[in-house]
């Protein structure tokens, strides 16, 4: 599920030349994800992993890295 979420992230946006994508980066703090591209991930997500996402879950704790948007879609889909 990683490998899936961190492959539309680096497809999707843009990261410097050489930059390597940790699990734990923050995407918004970074600026590689903006509220714009929040939305992006959403439709991904909703699509990937066939799940609903609530405009309440629209957070950065669920958000905001690799492995926040993974563990919110483990919680989504248990």
């Amino acid at each position: 599920m990683k490998q899936a979420i961190r492959e539309f992230i680096t497809t999707n946006f843009y990261l410097p030349e050489g930059e390597e994508l940790s699990d734990e980066l923050s995407l918004l703090d970074e600026g590689i994800v903006d509220s714009t591209g929040v939305l992006e991930v959403i439709g991904f997500l909703e699509e990937t992993f066939e799940i609903q996402v609530d405009d309440a879950e629209m957070l950065p704790d669920n958000l905001d890295s690799v492995d926040k948007i993974a563990a919110f879609v483990r919680r989504k889909t248990a």
